[in-house]
């Protein structure tokens, strides 16, 4: 194989949707943006974090001296304590 021989695996590459290019291609008229709404308009969306108005995730924890029910503890163990073990090969 050379290198100009190369070519992506089938189905691995897509070619770019073109929106509001007629009614034809499935994404004219509106882009697949739906009717209106917040999600419609230009510069639209919610922030990252917003939840519909809800008490967002980062305000309802506490801010310090929060102990993660599920973390991961870690046993740090330093070269010097396993070269006292012989080494074996």
């Amino acid at each position: 194989m050379k290198l100009h021989e190369l070519k992506p695996t089938p189905g691995s590459r897509h070619e770019r949707n073109r929106v509001g290019r007629g009614m034809a291609t499935g994404n004219g008229k509106t882009s697949g943006r739906g009717h209106k709404g917040q999600k419609a308009r230009s510069g639209g969306g919610v922030r990252p974090g917003f939840e519909g108005g809800q008490n967002p995730l980062y305000r309802r924890l506490p801010k310090r001296g929060f102990n993660n029910p599920t973390r991961k503890e870690y046993a740090v163990v330093s070269l010097d304590t396993l070269n006292r073990f012989e080494a074996r090969y």
